[in-house]
């Protein structure tokens, strides 16, 4: 017997992306199988689902005539849900609330202890559970699976975990036509669609929920069903389709996935681009779907995410069983087809020293990461291994609270001020805040010197010429003499400042209401400052003496000087409409293109000229250079000029130096 319950709220706020926004992918697969199994179908309205950010006022209001309200629980929108859910239950008391998703604890009754306007809460998949809530009555939930709520005594009951799903049951949203109301009603929006081909990884990282055992086995959605919801993106024109899977490519199918995607692209133009997690250790195949997507155009670069290089963090956080040797021999393949490649880090991971974290960084790039290494700070994720007291104990833990907010998001402001913030680890028992603070400025200056390109060019010829390493270029610029080097020094202090202020529980971004109106990494930031103030002349004659003086006899002036002026020279800028040419007494661009290429050919000591032709891509505004170079290059390091041209003559008619 259905109970008297018949209108349906469903709340997934997500975190869009530039202005745009996600269809709610996991309240829609919750709509979706209630319209395909309940019993009596008809019996439930549902609302359209709130899928964005906005005043709770707005949320209550659109869900206070529900009889039921379904949230889905993420980092990113714990605070406004548990608001939200406050607020209704407050109006009306009888409202059921039910809460799921991956941030729901595993410990479920000190939850639902300090929320009491929660009535029960979902562990694990949740669409069969939740359809068996809607249809059965409060005495009935006894006889559930995979909940927890306190019954009408005061007395906590927590039901386990049901069996995996069967995900040829689970019917697709996109498939159903789920979506199609909120579409209509939203006819502005530019969507974003999250899409899974499976569910579920073989890993155990301690600071990941992915590998958790109730989801460490790989199930697979059927491939009809995959191909059909492609298609169904291509229709619907989306340009961005982001894959849940945890590992793309660990499956032999995930190449013809690829090749799918990459076909509709090209037919249909849609989707224009297809974010992956990499897989692992799977070196072959994920080299082979990688480049699908790359010579497709569907990726702007390949993740290769280490995490980390050392040993004894690997163990520690059970990440060991991943291969680094995978990863090195992905990122030779794919600088050798000329394909982008970003590297993911975290900062704070247990084990973790200052010397072990700028010994993995400096060594990732001499290994040939030459576009990005992503810094990420190690969050403590609810339901990870890593917030086990016993484990945080162990390792050392120092966290602090702060804003979750991304690189490059957009300062948003509601009149309820609820901020979403998470557990950020600033210290570690082999990591003190001195030397975490040491190492993420070590990250922030290699980020703005090596991957934003200023001097990419002097460091990888003062590696190659001299011999010395990465490492030691990058601590010459660190904490240099404010008298004679005013510029680096101000940057080095200005990372310093606002590392430091990370330790207090500040933002790790530095937020710009004149540029752009987004947070800023703080390499991008001093990047923007450098260039918006003409201070980049002065930027480059520190950074010549500073490295000349490092050098030595190591390396000829001249060539030096040879490799700074045109770094200088290669750096995109705005207002550019005008070639430039270089003449120069060493073939340094063919050197340095060698060395990306992975091969590192002679350096040759002849007159060269170089063109680089800027004026075949001019920024006309500060503003236009922020976001298409600054923001949008981010990840493949794409911030010098690749139109080039080399006369060996030294002798373009009508030359000119750039000085």
């Amino acid at each position: 017997m259905l109970r008297s319950l018949s209108t349906v709220g469903l709340v997934q706020i997500n975190k869009g992306f530039a202005d745009q926004n996600y269809l709610p992918y996991a309240v829609g697969l919750l709509e979706s199988y209630v319209r395909k199994f309940a019993t009596d179908p008809d019996h439930f309205n549902f609302l359209l689902p709130i899928y964005k950010r906005t005043s709770v006022e707005k949320c209550v209001k659109h869900l206070e005539e529900a009889d039921v309200v379904g949230f889905s629980f993420y980092i990113w929108n714990q605070k406004i849900s548990l608001e939200i859910a406050r607020l209704l239950k407050k109006i009306n008391p009888n409202i059921l609330i039910v809460f799921g998703g991956p941030q729901v604890p595993h410990q479920t009754e000190p939850f639902l202890r300090s929320n009491p306007f929660i009535d029960i809460v979902v562990q694990g998949e949740g669409e069969k559970v939740f359809l068996r809530i809607l249809e059965t009555s409060r005495k009935g939930w006894k006889d559930l699976s995979a909940v927890s709520f306190i019954d009408d005594k005061g007395k906590f009951v927590h039901k386990p975990k049901v069996d995996r799903l069967e995900l040829q049951s689970l019917p697709s949203p996109y498939l159903e036509n789920t979506f199609e109301p909120l579409m209509e009603a939203n006819p502005n929006e530019t969507w974003l669609c999250l899409w899974e081909t499976n569910r579920g990884c073989p890993f155990l990282c301690t600071f990941c929920d992915w590998g958790a055992h109730f989801v460490n086995k790989v199930i697979k959605f059927e491939m009809g069903r995959l191909m059909a919801e492609l298609d169904w993106f291509s229709q619907h024109k989306i340009h961005f389709l982001y894959s849940c899977d945890a590992n793309f490519g660990i499956l032999a199918r995930d190449e013809e996935i690829a090749q799918k995607v990459a076909r509709n692209k090209e037919i249909f133009g849609f989707p224009v681009n297809f974010a992956v997690q990499n897989t692992k250790n799977s070196t072959e195949r994920a080299y082979r779907t990688q480049k699908i997507l790359n010579d497709s155009g569907l990726i702007r670069g390949v993740n290769l995410a280490l995490q980390s290089t050392d040993s004894t963090t690997l163990k520690l956080v059970k990440r060991s069983n991943i291969k680094l040797e995978s990863f090195n021999e992905l990122q030779r393949r794919f600088t050798r087809d000329g394909i982008h490649t970003f590297t993911d880090l975290i900062l704070g991971l247990p084990g973790e020293t200052y010397e072990s974290f700028v010994k993995g960084m400096t060594e990732t790039i001499e290994n040939g990461q030459h576009n990005r290494i992503i810094l990420n700070l190690l969050s403590v994720m609810p339901n990870t291994e890593m917030v086990d007291p016993e484990y945080s104990q162990q390792a050392g833990l120092e966290m602090v609270e702060l804003p979750t907010i991304g690189a490059h998001e957009f300062l948003e402001s509601f009149d309820d001020e609820i901020n979403e913030t998470q557990n950020i680890v600033v210290a570690t028992a082999s990591m003190p805040k001195a030397d975490w603070v040491k190492a993420k400025v070590f990250g922030s200056m290699t980020n703005l010197l090596f991957f934003n390109k200023l001097l990419q060019i002097p460091i990888l010829v003062a590696h190659s010429v001299s011999g010395y390493s990465i490492r030691a270029i990058i601590d010459t610029f660190l904490n240099v003499d404010s008298k004679r080097f005013p510029i680096i020094k101000e940057a080095y202090d200005f990372f310093i400042e606002k590392t430091r202020l990370i330790q207090t529980g500040k933002t790790e971004f530095e937020y710009s209401k004149n540029w752009l109106g987004i947070y800023w990494p703080l390499d991008e930031y001093i990047l923007i400052k450098l260039s918006i103030e003409e201070s980049l002349p002065q930027f480059y004659e520190e950074a010549e003496t500073l490295l000349g003086e490092l050098m030595g006899e190591q390396i000829p002036a001249a060539l030096l000087e040879n490799a700074v002026r045109l770094n200088k020279a290669l750096i995109k800028q705005p207002f550019q409409n005008k070639d430039k040419i270089v003449n120069l007494d060493y073939d340094v661009h063919t050197f340095y293109q060698s060395i990306l290429r992975g091969e590192r050919s002679a350096l040759e000591q002849k007159n060269v000229a170089v063109r680089v032709e800027s004026s075949k891509n001019v920024w006309p505004t500060w503003e236009n250079w922020m976001k298409e170079v600054i923001w949008y290059c981010n990840r493949n390091g794409d911030y010098i000029y690749q139109n080039v041209s080399i006369d060996y003559e030294g002798s373009f008619e009508n030359s000119k130096t750039v000085s």
